[in-house]
């Protein structure tokens, strides 16, 4: 496989550039990360298929990553239940050295090719369910491993990754290989690739709760009123989806406390 994440920046010299010289670089580069999303919509759009099946029959969706990959993991599950209402299991993010590795680095956690199933079996993962293998690499140990396993499993899995060719793609039924090219920073792959696998996510989650039923026209009908801010925009969903003034929306939504049982009531 070519390591293209490892490539070197086109852009030289950087340590001696002007802060706006730096910004337009970065942003030059950003621009071509959506573009190379877009060749991979089809790649995507299985995955999302797939995972969406799966979980219209009670499975769960698993992200497994190290590093920056597995941050962003975290975080998508981490907003599916506040933003669509589903149970905290339903989507979870696993990211080699456990929790602690959100904040610090955990040295060599992403060399072991065992740990990710030890961490899945955690939450008994089974045939039902899907695992998403998250590295910009694609030859991360830990990944490759959990995806390998999972597949032995009757596990359904899948990728995000920014190299094409590599053993994570391999190990993946669905694969989706984003090559943003090399980053402005060299071998910076929180960067671009980083900004491709979070787009990725967004897509995917996004996609496979709209698929769930979570969403009604464009509305958020499940999300769960955590806030004031929460509140008030779920108050508005209500006052829109039934004609009515702002304190019989606000009203019905305390009391049935969500968007969705608020408007079946109304209605």
């Amino acid at each position: 496989m070519i390591r293209v994440t490892e490539q070197e920046s086109k852009h030289h010299d950087i340590d001696q550039m002007s802060v706006m010289e730096i910004l337009k670089g970065i942003n030059q580069e950003d621009k071509l990360v959506p573009l190379a999303v877009e060749k991979v919509l089809p790649q995507i759009e299985k995955l999302a298929d797939a995972v969406a099946e799966r979980m219209k029959k009670g499975g769960r969706l698993f992200y497994i990553g190290a590093g920056t990959s597995g941050r962003l993991g975290v975080v998508d599950a981490s907003e599916c239940p506040p933003t669509f209402g589903v149970p905290f299991d339903q989507v979870v993010g696993i990211i080699a050295g456990g929790d602690t590795a959100i904040r610090k680095a955990v040295e060599n956690a992403e060399d072991d090719s065992e740990q990710a199933w030890i961490d899945l079996q955690e939450y008994d993962i089974n045939e039902k369910d899907c695992v998403v293998g998250l590295a910009a690499s694609g030859t991360t140990p830990y990944v490759v491993g959990g995806l390998n396993t999972a597949n032995k499993h009757g596990v359904l899995t899948g990728c995000i990754v920014c190299n094409e060719g590599g053993p994570i793609a391999a190990e993946s039924t669905y694969p989706v290989e984003v090559v943003v090219g090399p980053e402005f920073l060299t071998g910076s792959t929180r960067m671009k690739s980083g900004t491709a696998q979070k787009l990725v996510l967004n897509m995917l989650s996004t996609t496979v709760m709209i698929r769930l039923g979570k969403v009604k026209g464009n509305r958020m009908v499940d999300m769960q009123l955590t806030n004031h801010k929460l509140v008030d925009r779920g108050t508005q969903m209500v006052m829109a989806e039934l004609n009515i003034d702002h304190d019989q929306a606000a009203d019905l939504l305390l009391r049935y406390g969500s968007v969705r049982k608020a408007v079946e009531a109304g209605k």
